[in-house]
């Protein structure tokens, strides 16, 4: 008898629970709405897009302390390329078993992170879904890359001089492929000194931040020639 009682306040607990879902559902119906037969959907631009991706962070970033003693610079980082806009050498040794992204160096390049071995901080990685590193960089054999050659070598863009006008937002001196991701070259303690951003948790920086790869030797007041 008293199995029977319990069955019975399910059965009747289960009948409440369809009745009021169903005229909650059927008060649904009678609300007003604009029917889009044709909703547009914004694309998402590759090149922008790169920017949100390490957004989860950006918080982390501003209240991270910065450690004076493991600051990196603008100097070293060029110093670990051959040419302006080559991938970074690696400066350390690795292992040649175990040279793909998946097994060793996303392991530290990823999120980034200090590192007892080396008594550095692990630069991040704007592109880790692209796990062959070692098909773009290679390891640093020798101090001198090269021997003196006729070659011209572009200079790297100076920080702090890429405004269009006084006070207004730096433009981006450089090519974003395959560097969409801003904060992760821009923020936390392995970034440059000189181009840490003070405002990492404004993760659009497209928003204010426009590419300019174009360097102009003269700037002068525009007039206009009416003859």
């Amino acid at each position: 008898m008293k199995r029977l009682g319990i069955i019975s306040l399910f059965v009747l607990l289960f009948i409440a629970f369809i009745t009021i879902w169903n005229y909650s559902y059927q008060t649904g119906l009678k609300d007003a709405y604009i029917p889009l037969e044709n909703e547009i959907s914004s694309p998402k631009i590759p090149s922008e897009a790169g920017v949100f991706q390490r957004s989860e962070y950006a918080f982390d970033y501003v209240n991270m302390p910065v450690d004076e003693k493991h600051q990196r610079t603008l100097e070293t980082y060029y110093d670990n390329r051959a040419y302006h806009g080559a991938p970074p050498s690696i400066p350390h040794p690795v292992k040649q078993e175990m040279s793909m992204g998946g097994n060793t160096c996303l392991q530290c390049h990823q999120n980034g992170g200090f590192v007892q071995k080396f008594n550095a901080y692990a630069p991040v990685t704007p592109h880790p879904e692209m796990i062959n590193c070692r098909q773009c960089h290679v390891t640093q054999n020798t101090e001198t890359f090269f021997t003196e050659t006729s070659f011209v070598k572009v200079h790297a863009p100076t920080a702090g001089i890429h405004n269009a006008l006084p006070g207004s937002p730096p433009m981006i001196p450089h090519s974003i492929q395959m560097r969409e991701n801003c904060l992760s070259c821009h923020a936390g303690p392995a970034a440059p000194k000189e181009i840490r951003v003070t405002h990492p948790e404004r993760i659009n920086c497209r928003q204010c931040h426009v590419p300019n790869a174009i360097e102009y030797s003269e700037k002068s007041v525009f007039s206009r020639n009416n003859n």
